[in-house]
């Protein structure tokens, strides 16, 4: 999230409605498809289903959301230009600060969740290793282009395919009625909080928003790869997720941290696990490749615009990017890795990138007739889902997650009191 202020070059509009659909399914589809059915499941249960069709909801209007007011914002910055312009500085810079701790506990996720399926046991040092070769390519300058991102979806949903189809063929997907943990209504918060799980899955889905400058024809394409991208990625995670719960029942589903493998090998096709594996390391790695250049690039522009100590904003002179910005972020992920579990980082995670997309959509209730506004019931619909999506998450990542935000707030009100500008 390049910084906002200056002017800022105009890409060239050479991307097609394949092409936008590539790019936000590619967002989606991470990590998240192939580890987070599992703490779901332990809220949901049998209603994991309805909490995935509440999290895609949720994603929907945040994305639409995210449209509208990059039409009339066509900067870069997301909520962090939203928040400023439609709300105040203070809001603007805490959607930044929730969107830098969010991702660097989607960072850890996406880290821990390549080690558990390549090297089950070994996933801490695992992981600090491919976040280590990952921040080395990143400095660099190294990024994904539009044609890897379509290989890659293409590579994972063959993939997913491939264990769709095992389940399929297990025989399990016909005695629905005699899944293990078939039980009553969970109660509110266990399906809503595993609907705050499955978020983290949907999280990358404002990537088509934010191609404005970069789509052909981009008032038509962009709501279009919008409804496509989540549309096919919503389907695609009740068609896994049930299939998933089926087959390996709650109890099972619920305590594992490689719910593919264990899937297909129950399943009767022990063969297909180390293709499952090379799926989700080649998703996790991918965007965990996209994510630490996502952050470290916000957190120079925080640090551009006076809100983090100024000289993460330095620019390496050879290779072109925020090096000390992405060292940073490097060591926090690192830090997160050691000292936190999977499940811990998708919780923190979704807390940080829903508290993010509030504030997208209270900026977007702020839109004017005369301005590219969407219903009313979207922004609302939007903003009340990610509030109490948030707060029905678990009580650790809640608790944690309102802590790291008020240390934000707390340290914008010191700035402002002492004009203190690092």
């Amino acid at each position: 999230m390049p910084t906002s202020s200056g002017p800022q070059a105009r890409p060239a509009r050479v991307l097609g409605t394949v092409d936008a659909v590539a790019i936000g399914a590619g967002a989606m589809l991470g990590a998240g498809v192939f580890t987070v059915f599992a703490p779901a499941a332990l809220g949901a249960g049998a209603w994991l289903p309805v909490a995935v069709i509440i999290a895609g909801t949720v994603a929907y209007c945040n994305a639409v959301s995210s449209a509208r007011l990059a039409a009339r914002h066509p900067e870069s910055g997301g909520a962090y230009v939203y928040g400023r312009e439609r709300l105040g500085e203070l809001w603007g810079y805490l959607a930044g600060w929730s969107f830098v701790v969010g991702k660097i506990a989607s960072c850890a996720a996406m880290a821990l969740t390549f080690a558990a399926y390549l090297l089950p046991g070994w996933e801490k040092p695992v992981a600090v290793a491919a976040l280590l070769v990952i921040a080395a390519l990143d400095y660099r300058g190294i990024r994904r282009s539009t044609l890897v991102v379509k290989v890659l979806v293409v590579l994972v949903l063959a993939v997913l395919a491939a264990a769709v189809a095992a389940m399929v063929l297990s025989g399990r997907l016909a005695a629905v009625a005699q899944v293990e943990g078939l039980g009553p209504w969970p109660g509110s918060f266990g399906v809503l909080g595993a609907a705050g799980m499955v978020f983290f899955a949907f999280a990358g889905y404002a990537r088509v928003a934010t191609l404005g400058g970069e789509v052909r024809d981009p008032e038509t394409t962009i709501p279009r790869a919008i409804n496509l991208s989540l549309a096919g990625v919503l389907v695609l995670y009740l068609v896994i997720g049930t299939g998933l719960l089926i087959v390996l029942g709650r109890e099972r589903l619920s305590t594992t941290d490689t719910p593919m493998v264990d899937a297909v090998q129950v399943a009767g096709f022990p063969w297909l696990a180390p293709v499952v594996v090379a799926g989700a390391a080649m998703a996790s790695l991918g965007a965990l490749l996209s994510l630490v250049l996502g952050v470290s690039r916000t957190t120079a522009a925080m640090a551009a615009d006076g809100h983090l100590p100024r000289s993460l904003a330095v620019v390496h002179e050879r290779f072109g990017v925020p090096h000390r910005a992405e060292l940073l972020v490097a060591a926090l992920v690192a830090v997160l890795v050691l000292f936190t579990d999977l499940r811990g980082a998708i919780a923190f995670s979704a807390f940080g990138v829903l508290v993010y997309y509030a504030i997208t959509n209270a900026s977007a209730l702020r839109l004017g007739a005369d301005e590219p506004r969407p219903p009313l019931v979207v922004p609302l619909t939007g903003l009340v889902g990610c509030v109490v999506l948030a707060c029905s998450l678990p009580l650790p990542a809640v608790i944690t997650g309102m802590a790291v935000l008020a240390l934000g707030a707390g340290l914008w009100w010191l700035r402002e009191l002492f004009a203190l500008r690092f």
